[in-house]
């Protein structure tokens, strides 16, 4: 084992809130999926002000994009009220399988999904709750790859405005209308998964949190924060003659959190 510098944009912050640019694969908080010491955000934050964060919404682990924290409890507690009140607007881009129609909204109640370990005692008898998901297709391309029985493959980037913040809502709901996002190893199409990852090495979930609107919670100023794709995910969508479609760069950066994760 070795290890390399990750470094986690600050996309905004004040004495109240911090808000990053989560890499695909970074954890959120720890996790008892993951060994000890497997870096976190919550712990780099922890280190970078020498107090704890307070998480008040999450991004699952192959999730990028904007993740928002709180400094101080009371501003934690009126920002968990925003997201309940549904006060917030959380954009997202993804690539799915197939041609997803120009637009449309998902409305789809979902079975709370139980982690193995940390659910393990949860009631499995808990009535589906409601689930809404906004979507819009920016761009569509055919590929002369073979899969399955298909001589083609088509791929779809879409632009997605959840309504409600289910455990994997977005995941979910597009495999629901068939149009599974790409890279997606637990409700996508493996063999999907499998050509993309030998023709454009793509190892990661096609899903990123590209904006978050709200009302600042103290200030009551309007924030939009934006972030843009990673560097390989942008060659990708640049291979599939997306460019142009989606965000790149990152508001101007308001610095870098840098820690050192363990690679093979």
């Amino acid at each position: 084992m070795s290890e390399q510098a990750l470094n986690v944009e600050i996309l905004y912050e004040d004495e109240h809130l911090i808000a990053l640019n989560k890499p695909a694969g970074l954890l959120v908080h720890p996790s008892w999926l993951a060994p000890r010491g497997t870096p976190n955000l919550a712990s780099i934050l922890k280190q970078y002000w020498s107090a704890s964060p307070y998480t008040v919404h999450r991004l699952d682990r192959p999730t990028s994009g904007v993740i928002l924290f709180a400094k101080h409890k009371a501003v934690a507690q009126a920002l968990n009220l925003t997201f309940a009140e549904h006060r917030i607007e959380k954009t997202y881009l993804c690539v799915c399988r197939g041609y997803v129609s120009a637009s449309g909204t998902i409305d789809y109640p979902l079975q709370e999904e139980k982690d193995k370990i940390a659910d393990k005692f949860m009631a499995d008898d808990k009535p589906p709750q409601d689930a809404i998901t906004d979507y819009r297709c920016l761009a569509q391309v055919e590929l002369p790859l073979a899969v399955g029985r298909y001589a083609t493959a088509r791929y779809s980037l879409v632009q997605v405005k959840p309504k409600t913040g289910r455990k994997h809502q977005i995941r979910r709901h597009m495999k629901h209308i068939f149009h599974p996002i790409a890279g997606d190893t637990k409700h996508g199409d493996n063999k999907h998964n499998t050509v993309l990852r030998q023709h454009y090495a793509l190892n990661r979930l096609l899903l990123m949190a590209t904006e978050l609107r709200f009302t600042h919670p103290v200030t009551e100023e309007e924030l939009l924060l934006t972030a843009g794709v990673d560097a390989d995910t942008d060659r990708l969508l640049t291979a599939f003659g997306w460019q142009g479609r989606y965000p790149v760069v990152s508001q101007p950066s308001k610095g870098l959190l840098t820690v050192a994760q363990d690679i093979e």
